[in-house]
């Protein structure tokens, strides 16, 4: 778990000089369940699309589209 004090406003003066993207991130990367299901969908050879879709709905996720 992050050593950070969430009280302290200091601690999170950077919050405001990020984009929408890195705060969200900021967020998400502290939530335990989406640790548990991005752990999962790594130990999958090849999920399926619908899996990665559920995956990348379930956290607001989007990723480029590939050529």
């Amino acid at each position: 778990m992050l050593s950070i004090n969430w009280r302290s406003s200091a601690a999170y003066r950077h919050t405001n000089t990020i984009p929408a993207a890195g705060f969200a991130w900021e967020y998400l990367r502290r939530d335990d369940e989406y640790h548990r299901d991005f752990q999962t969908m790594t130990r999958m050879r090849k999920p399926s699309a619908s899996r990665l879709d559920q995956f990348s709905a379930r956290w607001g996720l989007r990723f480029p589209e590939r050529s």
